[in-house]
């Protein structure tokens, strides 16, 4: 995506239920217009930034945007696992992404371990590379600071 940073904003929606369950990494799922609305050039792959819930704090994350081939998705996804652990689901709730760079094209498994397995080394790059200057910085960024009439939940 040439147009990095990236920012959107969108109410978190029930997605696959696949995030916790199967690979025990809970994932927020943006609707289909937030998706539909990314720019054209965007490739599907792994991405990383920053996210907040609401008018929380601002944690690191990655995203995965695209079909998810190991599950056949139909539907070009855009999915956030926030690396903070909530205490409750925000379903219904203002989700505020900051995309700042890339780690690695889309692609399929051939189990659901070697898939948790990329997903949680895609998760400790990321963590590494949000740490450098260039990219901290937009942990700051005046995105985040939502009106205090949005706050959702006391997240």
């Amino acid at each position: 995506m040439r147009h990095l940073p990236y920012f959107c904003r969108g109410q978190v929606v029930r997605g696959f239920a696949r995030g916790s369950k199967q690979l025990g990494i809970p994932t927020a799922n943006f609707p289909e217009q937030v998706v539909d609305n990314l720019p054209a050039d965007v490739s599907t792959g792994i991405y990383y930034g920053w996210a907040s819930v609401g008018n929380g704090d601002v944690h690191k994350m990655v995203v995965s945007i695209g079909w998810n081939p190991y599950y056949k998705n139909t539907k070009k996804s855009m999915e956030t696992h926030i690396m903070h652990t909530f205490k409750e689901d925000f379903y219904g709730e203002i989700l505020n992404v900051a995309i700042v760079g890339y780690l690695r094209p889309e692609k399929n498994f051939d189990s659901l371990e070697s898939l948790i397995s990329a997903i949680q080394a895609d998760i400790e790059e990321a963590k590494k590379r949000l740490d450098l200057p260039e990219h901290l910085k937009f942990k700051e960024d005046n995105f985040f600071q939502v009106p205090k009439g949005k706050i959702m939940n006391g997240h």
